[in-house]
């Protein structure tokens, strides 16, 4: 017997690579040192920086990754993965300078994975950093045949005087939300079983979708803010804090940026919630808490700025084709929300 009777073919591993190749390299900045196919990526740090920190992040792309496998549409959860990171990194106020990824699956299938890749060096291009590597794992009995699994990894930059902490933040800031593209990529186990539980199908075409299929709505990629961000920063426009709306919705992730005893006052209805979440809400009966519990609700991120600042914000915001609100101010408080329905 050899490695390909127990069901891992080497060969097929390095075709793969030499596949993906040309997805790698066209995602490299300037700071890449070689290439592809070593035991570690190597990277310079950019210059210009007088205390440079390094902030990284990792994240998977959870149960949309079963969807994408029912529907045989592997093109747009790349992007999920790349954008999970680099949206976290964000946060800090750090600009995304390397991404790795990994890649398990039963057996290896050349065409699938490849769009997946595909996918994850569009995502780095959307948030100007480099592929800088990753690895692809074959593990037969593990997974089924044809069914994979993904995890990212980046790394950023960010100026340590620049650093966003929570200390930065002030009571009388003004929350400004940007919106998501849908439901990105939480809270999948839920819209799964309210699809299954209910009988429909993900290529039924609900009213609320102007005609799209719960499918097509369901893969849109999550949105990635990090070009838009960086160059209101570079613009002029002060920054105090930012939160990347991830699982847990608003309730769980925008009190991380705060500073000691403050809160959030949301600003009931001050926002767009888009059709996907009233169908997700209706078809499951889900409760207004639980979907706001569970889902972005149609802010993908928050800024934290001066309400001096607030209407250039929103203005340099719209001008990037990202729609933003004023969802909330920053209060007295113990790190909550206030505001949003029970």
């Amino acid at each position: 017997m050899d490695y390909r009777d127990a069901g891992v073919d080497v060969e097929a591993g390095r075709a793969f690579v030499d596949r993906i190749r040309s997805l790698v390299n066209k995602t490299h900045r300037s700071e890449v040192i070689g290439g592809l196919g070593g035991f570690s990526g190597f990277f310079a740090l950019p210059s210009g920086y007088r205390e440079p920190v390094l902030v990284s992040g990792t994240d998977g792309v959870g149960t949309k990754l079963k969807l994408a496998h029912d529907l045989n549409c592997h093109n747009t959860v790349g992007i999920d993965l790349v954008a999970m990171c680099v949206n976290d990194v964000l946060t800090s106020g750090a600009e995304a300078l390397f991404f790795l990824d990994y890649l398990a699956t039963g057996k290896l299938e050349a065409e699938q994975l490849a769009e997946v890749v595909a996918g994850i060096s569009q995502g780095c291009e959307m948030a100007g950093c480099s592929l800088l590597g990753g690895e692809t794992a074959e593990m037969p009995g593990f997974y089924p045949p044809g069914v994979y699994d993904l995890a990212g990894f980046c790394v950023g930059v960010v100026e340590k005087s620049q650093l966003l902490s929570g200390s930065q933040v002030e009571v009388g800031d003004v929350a400004i939300g940007l919106a998501s593209q849908g439901v990105h990529s939480n809270g999948f186990s839920l819209v799964r079983k309210i699809v299954n539980d209910g009988g429909f199908s993900w290529s039924d075409r609900p009213k609320e979708l102007g005609g799209k299929s719960l499918g097509e709505v369901l893969l849109t990629p999550t949105q990635i803010y990090v070009k838009p961000v960086l160059a209101a920063i570079a613009s002029g426009i002060e920054i105090h804090g930012m939160a990347h709306i991830t699982g847990g919705g608003l309730p769980e992730n925008l009190p991380r940026c705060l500073g000691a005893n403050q809160s959030i006052e949301i600003i009931p209805n001050s926002w767009n919630i888009l059709p996907i979440f009233e169908w997700l809400a209706a078809a499951g009966k889900v409760t207004p808490q639980a979907m706001f519990d569970t889902f972005n609700m149609g802010i993908g991120f928050v800024v934290l700025v001066n309400p001096k600042a607030q209407e250039a914000t929103i203005k340099w915001f719209e001008s990037q084709n990202i729609a933003a609100y004023c969802i909330g101010k920053v209060i007295p408080g113990t790190g909550n929300l206030i505001g949003l329905p029970a």
